[in-house]
């Protein structure tokens, strides 16, 4: 089991291009195994862990609800004045069936750095609602900043402040923080077509912060899904667990992502962020569950991750891709290509993949048709029909490229593109199914 489990990471690495990716498969009583590809820090290496954070921000919510100090009833307005969307009752905002808008207005929040409660309320005025409350779920961040503020004001301190005092030192969760520490793995987002990593900025998310704010660890997470498993009834009781845990709506409840795998149901959460990808999942009855984090802005499902890490691979053999290298830069030979090419009306998308050029049908689901690799200076076909065939690049008289021809194959930046003479029609050749 341990090495199906490590071959699913390998795979989630090389095939979606992630710098690194951890995970962890956890029980009652803890970590039952830990592996990571790429370049993985382990157990205490630090991620950021996007909307995992709303679980502990509906932890909080049931706190306030178990000690009297709110209703899930209440309309947002009780607790927060003459606000947009003041109308949403708690439990609306909890299980994303208030219809308000999904994202704050103004600037992508999770790139900017945020304001106070007074500036988002502002922004916000309840203009952007898309459905009327409990009409169908629709994911909302800005419900979850709301709900940050209710915490604050029914439990007397600011939202970090509550997550620190009343969670993560009770729990002994020492390597979550608002903040990177030192250390913490950086976010990254790569370029399509050419592989080069990019950095992606860390922020303060300001009053956004209880929709994503938190940077954690597995070992941490490994904690925080047992108490979602029900292990911690001092920190959630359980009558107000399983409350969180039943459907609102099929695939959500208070606070929490409901799923199933073929052990059982699941519980938990995804958690996505400029740079980071992140899942947390248990199965509340066994207690069985998984993490899975990683530094890529996208790449791989984390939830369906996590879910085969928990069942294992039982049908995997042992062939294993090479890692997937960042590229650093593109070669001479290459410069330009790296795009959306057609072969006639059939789209190619052209990647620059660990110091080769790959072909891959669009309309066969991105399956690499060919590969090509710098030989003596050429582009030479290394794979596929077009092995040992030269790729010529044919470029304009500034050097940008005008279209690519291999075995009179011809790829152009448009469909038929009327501007490249073929002698005899277009494409040249209609050759057989690769």
């Amino acid at each position: 089991m341990s090495d199906q489990r490590q071959r699913l990471l390998d795979v989630a690495q090389a095939e979606g291009r992630l710098t690194s990716v951890v995970g962890a498969v956890l029980d009652r009583y803890g970590a039952v195994w830990a592996g990571g590809a790429g370049r993985a820090p382990g157990l205490d290496g630090q991620y950021r862990i996007g909307s995992i954070t709303k679980t502990l921000t509906a932890v909080l919510v049931l706190q306030a609800r178990d000690e009297g100090l709110l209703d899930l009833d209440d309309p947002l307005s009780a607790h927060l004045g003459d606000v947009g969307y003041g109308e949403v009752t708690v439990r609306e905002a909890l299980a994303h069936s208030s219809g308000m808008q999904s994202e704050p207005a103004g600037p992508w929040w999770e790139r900017t750095r945020g304001g106070d409660f007074a500036a988002l309320v502002t922004a916000n005025d309840g203009s952007g609602r898309v459905a009327r409350p409990g009409e169908w779920f629709h994911y909302s961040n800005l419900g979850y900043g709301l709900l940050g503020e209710v915490v604050a004001r029914r439990l007397g301190a600011p939202w970090r402040t509550l997550v620190a005092d009343r969670l993560l030192r009770p729990l002994g969760m020492r390597a979550t923080s608002y903040l990177p520490r030192p250390g913490a793995q950086p976010g990254w987002s790569v370029h399509h077509f050419t592989g080069v990593r990019v950095h992606e900025p860390l922020t303060d998310t300001g009053a956004m912060a209880p929709a994503g704010q938190l940077w954690s660890t597995l070992a941490d997470l490994v904690t925080w899904g047992q108490v979602l498993a029900g292990t911690r009834p001092d920190v959630v009781a359980p009558a107000s667990l399983a409350e969180m845990q039943r459907p609102v709506t099929p695939e959500y409840g208070l606070g929490l992502m409901l799923g199933v795998h073929p052990g059982g149901r699941l519980v938990g959460h995804n958690g996505s962020m400029p740079g980071f990808l992140a899942a947390l999942h248990v199965d509340p009855d066994s207690g069985i569950g998984a993490v899975v984090l990683a530094n890529a802005t996208t790449g791989v499902d984390p939830r369906a991750l996590a879910v085969s890490l928990i069942e294992g691979d039982p049908d995997a053999d042992d062939d294993r891709p090479a890692p997937w290298r960042p590229t650093t830069a593109v070669p001479p030979e290459a410069e330009g290509v790296p795009g959306l090419w057609f072969w006639g009306n059939s789209a190619q998308d052209v990647r620059w993949h660990n110091d080769g050029l790959e072909l891959r049908s669009m309309a066969r689901g991105g399956v690499v048709t060919d590969r090509f690799e710098v030989v003596d200076g050429a582009l030479v076909g290394v794979t596929g029909y077009h092995r040992g065939e030269r790729l010529h690049v044919v470029r304009r008289p500034d050097g940008s490229v005008r279209n690519l021809e291999c075995a009179t194959f011809v790829y152009t930046s448009t469909p038929y593109d009327p501007d490249v003479d073929v002698p005899g029609g277009h494409p040249r050749r209609v050759g057989p199914l690769r």
